[in-house]
């Protein structure tokens, strides 16, 4: 049993770091960190989430959630930027884990990054096709945009989807250029952050003329709102209601972490990067939910076809002259989507190389290209993994899976920094996360205040995955473990 709690040692784990002559290449300065954070943070959760989470649950307060759902993912992110710069190594949340707090909670945490990188990006892909048919007018015949367990009924005939081929294109395309190279991929990242961040910005420069004072009146939704039972439906519950829906709009700011090892100067800009996307993303998540819950009340979200994804349109009808914007946005939309894709994958292959070298999965994961020093085999292999998921299942499948496997990660992130300070007292600290354990202490509470707050179907699939994961350990990973078989040795 005290081996499953074997931990990696730090000073194994900075041995590794610096001998890079032959692994990941050191590409990524401080502006390529962040941008790749903004790129990760701002897609659909934005555009989508924000009008849903104000109908459901928070009303005008929504800015309060994204407040609510910004400090969790600060706490977490202070957290992780200590991390960062003292073990500046691929893995991310996986990767901290097994030097603090054992091989099985490092295991546990490799797995739920699943739900969180891979799944995230197959949802992600799905959405993505479905915003370009709408950008084209419908042009894409649906059997090929797709999976085969959907249809629609035309009069009296049913059209069965075949496969969603533009998923699965955006997904080869950007895995292609993910084998190219992280610099190139940087590049393109930072062309599609510039747009979307664009768009949004003019979005709340323009829309704020709009703003009716009375949208904002009550602010929090009130008790006896009919439809609105429960306690995450309503007044400050409704706020944590509202930051567990728009946490979404959060991930992948720890996507920074797993590209430690790429960095050029990891020890200063993996904090940067870390902190500074986070706060770029929560100031413009604000002011662009002020701006949408002041041109139109939260109560029309929830009316037809107003509510859901159709929010950020439904609003912009009002925005006389500027109708534009629609088409805009749906590009904003496109761009967000490809470059949150492109970093979910990036971050998936990075955990699933630090796994790779301990053991814990395959050697073939971690094996690089010869030229550009990417891990393209498991590029390739995760492309079939999320291709096929993209290509062949409803995208609906997902639900709020991405939210619980983030969350979980924060939390044990959070606790490995109580156990670093105290096991390692000594060790050198580029970045020190403040007021620790009160930093660290307040990020697992209001991480795990958000997982409460996900709908029971969520944690219930949430606890199958986790399930099945340890079935892996036991099965696999256990017997090819480095740590373990090095210490029987």
């Amino acid at each position: 049993m005290k081996k499953l709690f074997n931990k990696k040692s730090i000073p194994l784990l900075l041995q590794e770091a610096q001998a890079n002559e032959h692994g990941l290449k050191k590409t990524l300065g401080m502006w390529s960190l962040i941008a790749l954070g903004i790129g990760a943070i701002i897609g659909a959760g934005l555009f989508v989430n924000t009008g849903r989470a104000a109908a459901e649950a928070a009303g005008s307060g929504v800015t309060l959630s994204f407040a609510v759902a910004a400090i969790g993912c600060a706490f977490a992110g202070l957290c992780y930027a200590e991390f960062a710069s003292t073990i500046p190594i691929a893995g991310s949340a996986y990767t901290y884990s097994y030097a603090t707090l054992g091989e099985i909670v490092a295991w546990i945490i490799g797995w739920s990054l699943v739900m969180e990188y891979a799944l995230g990006a197959a949802t992600v892909s799905i959405a993505w096709s479905e915003y370009l048919n709408n950008l084209l007018g419908g042009a894409i015949p649906y059997e090929w945009c797709h999976s085969p367990f959907e249809h629609k009924v035309v009069g009296k005939s049913t059209i069965n989807g075949i496969m969603n081929l533009p998923a699965l294109s955006i997904l080869a395309i950007l895995t292609l250029l993910l084998i190219k190279g992280t610099q190139e991929s940087a590049i393109i990242n930072g062309i599609m952050v510039f747009i979307k961040v664009a768009i949004v910005l003019i979005f709340i420069v323009v829309g704020w003329s709009y703003i009716k004072p009375e949208n904002h009146t009550p602010y929090l939704i009130p008790e006896s709102t009919i439809g609105h039972e429960g306690i995450f439906k309503w007044g400050w519950g409704g706020v944590l209601g509202g930051a567990a829906i728009v946490f979404f709009a959060f991930i992948g700011f720890d996507a920074v972490s797993t590209a430690a090892q790429e960095a050029k100067n990891p020890k200063r800009d993996m904090p940067i990067g870390i902190l500074g996307s986070l706060i770029v993303c929560t100031i413009l998540y604000i002011l662009f939910a002020h701006v949408l819950t002041g041109i139109a009340h939260w109560s029309e979200f929830s009316k037809g076809g107003a509510g859901g994804e159709a929010s950020v349109s439904y609003v912009i009808k009002k925005m006389v002259g500027f109708e534009w914007l629609g088409t805009s946005v749906n590009i904003a939309i496109l761009a967000g989507f490809s470059s949150v894709i492109l970093v979910m994958l990036m971050g998936q292959t990075r955990v699933f190389y630090s796994m790779s070298n301990d053991g814990l999965l395959p050697k073939l994961f971690s094996v690089l290209h010869p030229k550009f020093k990417t891990p393209y085999k498991s590029n390739l292999i995760l492309l079939l993994m999320v291709g096929g998921f993209a290509a062949f299942i409803p995208g609906s499948v997902a639900g709020n899976l991405t939210s619980f496997g983030t969350l979980f990660a924060f939390v044990i992130v959070c606790a490995g920094i109580i156990m670093m300070r105290k096991n390692f007292p000594q060790l050198e600290r580029p970045f020190k996360t403040p007021l620790v354990p009160l930093v660290p202490i307040l990020g697992i509470l209001v991480c795990l205040a958000m997982i409460v707050a996900l709908d029971l179907t969520t944690l219930s699939v949430a606890a199958v995955w986790m399930l099945v994961g340890l079935l892996i350990y036991f099965g696999y990973s256990k017997h090819h473990s480095k740590l373990r078989n090095d210490a029987e040795k």
